[in-house]
């Protein structure tokens, strides 16, 4: 551990789910109510933005009910008294690490609480419904979406992301499938630049074979050992 002093963790789906936030991929998932096509793509707003606006008016209602678990305590403690470097780089669009206190987080696929303009490219706190079409409280057009990067967009910050995977010592993953770039291809980065690696994660994840260490169980029990590990 006396080597370690720059960590970033990449945190995704499964740290939320505890929480009751609907993932989805899982059986039962969002996607398997909704064609991706038609609700998380540039595309599939430009087609029905109706649709889309009430898919995402649900899931920031939804959001809004529900509170951080044990994994998210831990990464905000962990915020608080790590003396390196630490850098949260979340895939998820709720704001649970924020709310259990952690303030070094970067949201790479947007956020939910959170209007993107169309028209002057302003982000804006919101927690209301963007149905109706309200006025951007920027520039006054009425060309108000939800702040979540789409498939076929690029995530936020990757410039960011990818100094803070050159200087890390130790990149962790937590609660990811693996399977969406770039984030999946992150492990790797981090290998490439001399960081230790692991994994906690339910099960096995696609790319667990890039990981020096992998351990599977609920990210509630998991987060919260390798954070007390982390601080002695």
């Amino acid at each position: 551990m006396e080597s370690i002093r720059n960590i970033i963790v990449l945190t995704g789906a499964g740290i939320s789910a505890e929480s009751g936030i609907d993932t989805f991929r899982d059986a039962g998932g969002l996607w398997e109510q909704h064609r991706v096509e038609d609700v998380a793509t540039p595309e599939g707003f430009a087609r029905d933005p109706q649709l889309v606006q009430r898919f995402y008016d649900a899931r920031r209602e939804a959001v809004q009910q529900v509170d951080p678990n044990p994994a998210h305590d831990a990464l905000a403690l962990l915020d608080q008294r790590w003396e390196g470097e630490l850098l949260i780089v979340t895939q998820n669009v709720d704001d649970l690490h924020e709310r259990a206190g952690a303030s070094r987080v970067l949201h790479m696929h947007g956020e939910l609480l959170s209007a993107l303009c169309a028209r002057c490219e302003t982000r804006h706190k919101w927690s209301e419904s963007l149905l109706g079409q309200p006025a951007c409280p920027g520039c006054g057009e009425k060309a108000l979406r939800p702040d979540v990067v789409w498939f076929g967009e690029m995530p936020y910050q990757m410039d960011r992301i990818y100094a803070a995977l050159r200087r890390a010592d130790l990149f962790v993953s937590i609660g990811t499938s693996g399977a969406v770039y770039p984030a999946a291809g992150f492990v790797r980065d981090a290998r490439e630049m001399g960081a230790k690696t692991l994994e906690l994660n339910l099960e096995r994840s696609e790319g667990s074979y890039w990981f020096e260490e992998s351990r599977q169980g609920r990210a509630s029990k998991l987060v919260p050992e390798w954070v007390a590990e982390m601080l002695g």
